[in-house]
């Protein structure tokens, strides 16, 4: 279920995601993003759109908008009021994704493996970690037995000597 109206910040990047894939995958924009040039400026475009238009769903301010984005208000208040193409189109895509018109089955689908993706990576780092607190273990259980055996000779080297 996507949150129209988020009110968490994972409820704000989901429908951040679901509004710049949706737009990405409409078929006017797979024709605009053929021009590698056109390509880098409308995903950016697109997606400070999306994170807007997320963000004021979710009841935030310009100034937390444009902070949070890293963009000044007056870009943020363009997108937000359609005024820029990416603005335009994200708004249309809010809109047929209300009216369930987007047909966003397969860009779930993506998200989720994603974030499955990601969870694979952090059991996988977990692992790695997991793996250096053995060899960490090991080594200070070899440099106690080191000590030990250090204490001992002391031990004995002094009794020597009285």
């Amino acid at each position: 279920m996507i949150p129209l109206i988020p009110t968490s910040r994972t409820e704000i990047d989901k429908l951040e995601h679901i509004l710049i894939l949706g737009t990405l995958f409409r078929p006017e924009i797979l024709e605009l993003i053929k021009d590698p040039i056109e390509k880098v400026t409308w995903v950016d475009s697109l997606a400070i759109a999306a994170g807007a238009l997320a963000r004021e769903k979710a009841g935030y301010t310009i100034r937390e908008i444009a902070e949070e984005l890293g963009r000044t208000e007056q870009t943020i208040r363009k997108h937000l009021k359609g005024e820029t193409k990416a603005g335009k189109l994200v708004r249309e895509t809010y809109e047929m994704l209300k009216r369930g018109e987007l047909n966003i089955e397969e860009v779930e689908k993506f998200l989720e493996a994603v974030v499955r993706k990601e969870e694979l990576e952090k059991l996988s780092d977990l692992k790695k970690l997991e793996e250096e607190i053995e060899r960490l273990k090991k080594e200070r259980d070899e440099l106690l037995k080191k000590i030990q055996r250090t204490k001992e000779l002391l031990k004995t080297a002094l009794e020597a000597l009285e």
